[in-house]
């Protein structure tokens, strides 16, 4: 089957952020501090307010007298000692002090984009410039500039997991102990579309409808209900295509209260699309988190314990989600597939004078996996353990299952060795040294890398997931929810659980890609949802559609209700039938429709798996490296749609290489200026990266959700990361190099060739 949705994308008929207008709308650019950390001493917009076709100026002051919140954060429970995250007020424009380059401080609107552009040179602003810190080990240096009143040390959190005290005993009985750090860099989403907001007030009924890009309407309707103060019923969000997501997403921006404020200040539309160079500057970073971890083994190579001190660079606000992926996030799964008796994790979360730190593809999961999955092989090969033989022995086995960990985890399901086995016969495990050896030929130094990764996927604030349907005279159907689509394939997907459901053909069946009105609780995409929590409502879906209909296909054959059955799309008695479709037609008449319901249910969380092999080529006189191979074998659960799921893990692959060998958001470590501000400086990852990729499913079905389906948006990231440093380092241990961090650029790795080099001379 293919997409459905593909025909409009690909031919220029999406409808993006961007696309929307509205009759005599204004537009808006924002004026942004151009220095990391600075109070704002004066600022005077009379020249900019009198420039031809300016309507009006806001700043921070009128956020202020709006009565507007901080924007939220959702992090309540304590850290160590029962200490509370530090939540400084994140204002929607600066208002006193300015923490990080691209903050926004002034909203300039006019009739045009271009006047307004025009009129932000003619602010007026003075700063007195502060220190600025630019990195978590700045910012908890003895005497380092404060950046938050109340959070001495620009320590915001300070969270631990596990049983420190086990995990000490069980290091001190320890036979082989290993300590490794790693660095998950500071990231830029750089999604294909640029963030964009377009608000309307309408006076009459004190009404918002916003025009913004999100991963679904419940969580940005809360965060906009929760600053504004407003009644969700007084907010309208409205959203047809995203063109991608990865959590960046996800949270309300400051630009977006700035917008509706002004659009009911002024009683017209607002609106406002970002530069490709605000993007790098404005919207939040991911990752930024680096991880010490160590491993206790016995002398048989049994894992006895493991520990991580993690630091985290929150940037300059506890924004959205970044606090909960450094410390739960992290935390739930510091035991990856192992049967580990003894796990602790300590988070340490800084501020920094940098853009704030949010959700980003996998949010967590690919760099606890990373840390994980690199300690182990880092172990093994410190020790003399076969890779393999030391992941085999130490797997959480099937009939372990549930198994909950020392630290909170509780997988549903899986078969951790079977997968393994699954991936090394499909990438010729036992055939590498054939192509190592044709490499060195060829004057190239070839690495093979495994990473068995788990992940915890599905997690949702919502109670539960609802959706609904609508029928139309003729029997058609069409589906709503409100999670959002940013490339996953909801109109493709949706119909066909529906369809077979119901045993019908998909023809009759249509999801609204809108955004609905429609009062529905339920998650967004975050955490690989899409499928486990409003498929899964739309198989329950489904299910109640056949019991909503059998009394009216009783009545539509002359029979009893309990004498019908409900086969293959047919309601049967005997040799009498009528199809599904057919009784849609026959009972339709005005609306409402007989057949029109809300369907929900309560899924919780899984943990997807697999394992991933990489082969990594690097040239000896350049540094380059390039993927030779690449086998990825996932348990995923029930898999719904193949084409959907090859996509999905040939994406996050391909981010989990552009971490690996490019991106890094680097910031002047004396100025706070970001020098990675373009695709210029910013190195993103290419098609070409990746010439031979094999994707395969090796399902386990999971019993916590109406599919059995785990979710896939974020597994090929969080297997490629491991993957692709551990062969990158398995191609340079016989240089005696052991461990670098990303990115594994050429110049990276060409200077460490030339030291170990060096070293051996």
């Amino acid at each position: 089957m293919t997409r459905r949705e593909d025909f409009r994308l690909i031919t220029g008929l999406g409808r993006y952020t961007a696309d929307w207008n509205l009759p005599d709308q204004v537009h808006a650019v924002f004026q942004r501090a151009d220095r990391a950390h600075a109070a704002i001493a004066r600022l005077d917009a009379k020249r900019a307010l009198a420039h031809p076709g300016v309507i009006a100026v806001l700043t921070g002051k009128d956020v202020q007298e709006a009565g507007f919140k901080s924007l939220p954060n959702n992090v309540s429970y304590p850290g160590r000692g029962g200490q509370q995250l530090h939540k400084p007020h994140y204002p929607a424009l600066a208002l006193d002090r300015v923490r990080f380059v691209g903050e926004p401080v002034a909203m300039i609107v006019a009739r045009t984009a271009a006047i307004a552009e025009d009129a932000r040179e003619l602010i007026d602003i003075e700063y007195h410039d502060l220190p600025a810190v630019a990195s978590f080990e700045a910012a908890v240096r003895e005497g380092a500039p404060q950046i938050h009143a109340g959070a001495p040390g620009n320590i915001a959190f300070d969270f631990e997991s596990g049983d420190a005290q086990a995990v000490e005993a069980a290091f001190a009985r320890a036979k082989y102990v290993s300590k490794l750090t790693v660095d998950s860099q500071r990231l830029s989403g750089n999604a294909m579309e640029t963030r964009g907001c377009l608000a309307a007030f309408d006076a009459a009924d004190g009404r918002y409808t916003v025009h913004v890009l999100l991963q679904g309407v419940g969580g940005m309707r809360s965060q906009m209900t929760y600053v504004t103060g407003l009644d969700k019923d007084k907010i309208v969000l409205v959203a047809q295509d995203v063109g991608g997501s990865f959590g960046v997403r996800g949270a309300a921006y400051p630009e977006y209260f700035a917008l509706m404020l002004a659009a009911k200040k002024l009683g017209r539309p607002l609106k406002w699309v970002a530069t490709r160079s605000e993007t790098f500057v404005s919207d939040f970073h991911g990752r930024a988190i680096s991880l010490t971890g160590e491993l206790a083994l016995d002398a048989d190579g049994r894992m006895l314990a493991i520990r991580f001190d993690d630091r985290a660079d929150l940037g300059a606000y506890s924004a959205a989600f970044g606090a909960f992926i450094a410390t739960r996030n992290i935390s739930v799964t510091a035991g990856g597939v192992y049967r580990i008796p003894a796990i602790y994790v300590r988070s340490r979360l800084a501020f920094t004078n940098t853009v704030p730190v949010s959700a980003y593809r996998g949010a967590g999961r690919p760099d606890i996996a990373y840390a994980v999955e690199r300690l182990v092989d880092y172990t093994a090969h410190e020790h003399g353990f076969d890779p393999i033989a030391l992941r085999r022995k130490n797997f959480v086995p099937p009939s372990a299952m549930p198994y909950t960990t020392p630290n909170a985890g509780a997988y549903d399901s899986g078969d951790f060795e079977a997968v393994m086995d699954d991936a090394l016969r499909r990438a010729d495990w036992k055939g590498f040294p054939a192509r190592r050896a044709a490499a060195k030929r060829a004057g190239k130094l070839r690495g093979i890398g495994i990473a068995t990764y788990l992940e915890a996927g599905g997690g949702g604030a919502a109670p539960k997931d609802q959706v609904a349907v609508t029928f139309d005279a003729k029997g058609g159907m069409t589906l709503v929810a409100v999670t959002q689509s940013s490339g996953q394939g909801h109109e493709t997907i949706y119909p066909q659980i529906v369809a077979e459901t119901l045993g019908i053909d998909e023809k009759h069946i249509r999801f609204d890609p809108h955004t609905t009105t429609a009062d529905l609780v339920g998650n967004g995409t975050g955490g690989s949802r899409g499928a486990l929590g409003t498929g899964s409502a739309f198989r329950v879906l489904g299910r109640k559609l056949i019991d909503l209909a059998r009394p009216h296909a009783a009545a539509a054959l002359g029979v009893a209700e309990g004498g019908v059955s409900y086969v293959k799309g047919r309601f049967r008695d005997g040799r009498r039938s009528i199809g599904f479709v057919e009784l849609a037609r026959k009972v339709a008449g005005p609306p409402p429709h007989p057949f029109d319901t809300v369907a929900d249910g309560v899924f919780g969380t899984s943990y997807p798996n697999g394992c991933h092999i990489a082969e990594v080529e690097i040239d000896s006189e350049t540094g380059a490296a390039s993927i030779a191979r690449y086998t990825a074998v996932d348990d995923l659960g029930n898999v719904i749609n193949p084409t959907l799921v090859e996509g999905q893990v040939h994406g996050g692959v391909m981010q989990g290489a552009g971490q690996a060998f490019g991106e890094q958001a680097v910031y002047d470590p004396s100025s706070g200026q970001l020098l990675t501000g373009s695709f210029m400086d910013y190195t993103m990852p290419r098609a070409g990266w990746l010439k031979r990729i094999d994707v395969h499913d090796h399902p386990v079905p999971t019993p916590t959700n109406a599919l059995g389906a785990k979710g896939v948006g974020e597994s090929g990231c969080t297997g490629s990361l491991p993957a692709l440093v551990n062969a990158t380092m398995d191609a340079l241990q016989p240089l005696g190099i052991r461990h670098l961090d990303m990115p594994l650029t050429a110049a990276r790795l060409w200077h460490a060739m030339r030291r170990a080099g060096a070293e051996k001379t």
